[in-house]
């Protein structure tokens, strides 16, 4: 599905928690999945975040070295919060031809915001700010 773009059935047909969920226990490192949402954002949203922590989970996948990784979604006023973080080697950025960067760039295009936290050594924390559009 990921890899056609193609809205998974489990998020239109559950939504956001059980999708993560799901997504989560392909990851190659143990995930913990936290949402909290009283209700769903606009499907055009949750599709973009599910995206979104699909293709950070990839990165600490292939590139973390972690041990372990969180994915939290939470709302803040009119905003849709997504915090991926794991405990590995860190260095990740939003250089110029990083698939991060290219992530930036597609979440800006929606009025979003992508925000990198990952000094050398680790930790990583990359936090997705989506509008809400209900």
């Amino acid at each position: 599905d990921l890899a056609r773009g193609i809205h998974p059935a489990i998020l239109t047909d559950r939504g956001l928690g059980p999708a993560l969920t799901s997504l989560a226990g392909r990851c190659t490192v143990p995930v913990k999945v936290s949402v909290d949402l009283g209700h769903r954002p606009a499907a055009a949203i949750e599709g973009i975040a599910y995206f979104t922590v699909s293709e950070l989970l990839q990165n600490v996948s292939k590139h973390a070295r972690a041990s372990s990784a969180s994915v939290d979604v939470w709302q803040v006023a009119d905003r849709l919060m997504v915090l991926v973080a794991d405990d590995g080697q860190g260095g990740a950025s939003t250089g110029t031809g990083s698939g991060l960067a290219g992530l930036a760039e597609r979440l800006s295009a929606v009025d979003g915001l992508l925000v990198v936290d990952s000094p050398p050594g680790g930790p990583t924390t990359i936090t997705a700010d989506l509008p809400w559009r209900a």
